[in-house]
């Protein structure tokens, strides 16, 4: 078991190198040499960089200088530990993955194309598979081919069972048949993949307000969970989507994908910063188990 979570960490570290080199070595340098009003402002700079976001920046490195002010012989360490410590405590609580609520326990999945939502869809199907839960995916972005394809191929890969219509048809009708085989046939875990573009953004959020009403007039109380995919990649891109998704289908929690190729790590705490949405997975990588769950102190770690 230590041998898991120390690989878990080993890979999370490896992914946010490209913001470790940014942002922690960045900053050891930076109060390496004496501080003084210059410092904290190219503090500001590099959290910036790291797209931790304008407001945090500031909200950082303000503390830092009045940290470092109090504390006149501090030294980098102390810095670095005083920054891994403020970043956790903006964090909350890590993240509650297992389902719980209802049988089936029904998780929405959205974002846009191209963010990773149809093979995120995939990666949760095979924790929970794993987990010992009875899954089944539901291919309900119809409008495009190639996510039912995909998702399909992705069932067969895991061995999870897949509720799939046509190509064009209607989301809302995949997943009502996947809601009725779930509860028919006692599954643990439905998982349902939604639309990521339509003629319009008000096409698209009125298509996932249609899903959202037909989830609960079967099941009253789901869906469980509703989690929005972005790509880390995006910078803050990824939180106007946030705001835009949330406003539609209030969101539970974030999947944060592509971040193995990013220096945009920070983006993390510029989302909590802002929206105090949870992430509850990251993304660190192509491979069926590059799906992980969040912890905050093993992120802080990794990023600085």
């Amino acid at each position: 078991m230590f041998g898991f979570f120390k690989k878990g960490f080993s890979k999370l570290r490896d992914a946010f190198r490209k913001t470790r080199a940014l942002l922690g070595d960045k900053i050891g340098a930076l109060f390496g040499k004496p501080m003084d009003e210059a410092t904290f402002e190219e503090l500001e700079r590099i959290l910036y960089e790291a797209d931790v976001g304008s407001e945090c920046a500031i909200e950082f490195a303000e503390a830092t200088r009045t940290f470092a002010r109090k504390n006149p012989n501090i030294q980098t360490a102390d810095i670095i530990t005083f920054l891994k410590q403020k970043a956790i405590n903006l964090l909350g609580k890590n993240p509650d993955v297992l389902p719980k609520k209802g049988h089936p326990h029904v998780i929405l999945v959205v974002g846009v194309n191209g963010s990773g939502k149809t093979t995120s869809c995939a990666k949760l199907a095979k924790r929970y598979a794993q987990e010992g839960k009875k899954v089944l995916l539901a291919a309900g972005d119809t409008f495009r081919a190639a996510a039912i394809e995909q998702l399909t191929i992705w069932s067969e890969r895991i061995g999870v069972d897949i509720v799939k219509g046509q190509p064009g048809g209607d989301p809302s009708a995949v997943i009502y048949d996947a809601l009725l085989k779930g509860t028919a046939k006692d599954y643990d875990v439905i998982i349902a993949d939604t639309a990521g573009r339509l003629q319009s953004k008000t096409d698209l959020m009125h298509e996932l307000g249609k899903i959202d009403r037909v989830v609960k007039k079967h099941i009253p109380d789901a869906p469980h969970e509703t989690l929005l995919v972005l790509d880390a990649t995006t910078g803050q891109n990824a939180i106007d989507q946030a705001n835009i998704f949330n406003q539609f289908t209030p969101l539970t929690g974030l999947v944060l994908t592509k971040l193995d190729g990013s220096a945009k790590g920070g983006i993390i705490l510029s989302i909590y910063h802002q929206m105090g949405i949870p992430v509850s997975f990251i993304g660190i990588g192509e491979k069926e188990d590059d799906l992980i769950v969040f912890n905050k102190e093993e992120y802080v770690d990794s990023l600085f």
